[in-house]
């Protein structure tokens, strides 16, 4: 690994999420970081799903919560809400939505290599 800089300004790959949101790439050093943004009326059932093929998000996510809020439900029917400030670790076998009317933005460590890639 080489000393890197790299700036969301200029990302390596942007994937929309439909019409609701978008995630943008970054691959640095020996790890991708993305930053995502979900707009309101984003849920990951309905915007990433279609993408993903499986029934419920299958990434393991590790972020920091920049903007908004928005709502985990797990498929064993466990619940969290984060929003700003917040530091999160999500599980495999999620769903997610925006709550509220303004974009949630999220910086993930883990689960973006592939997220929300069109295969």
């Amino acid at each position: 690994m080489q000393l890197q800089k790299k700036s969301f300004e200029s990302a390596d790959e942007v994937r929309p999420m439909a019409d609701k949101g978008r995630v943008e790439i970054l691959k640095i050093g020996d790890g991708v970081v993305g930053k995502a943004t979900f707009e309101p009326g984003w849920r990951w059932s309905e915007h990433v799903k279609p993408i993903a093929g499986t029934d419920s998000c299958q990434a393991a996510h590790f972020g920091y919560v920049l903007s908004g809020r928005q709502k985990i439900v797990m498929d064993d029917g466990s619940e969290l809400e984060y929003g700003p400030g917040d530091v999160v670790a999500i599980p495999p076998g999620h769903d997610g939505w925006v709550v509220g009317d303004e974009p949630c933005v999220v910086l993930d460590f883990a689960g973006m290599e592939h997220y929300a890639e069109s295969r």
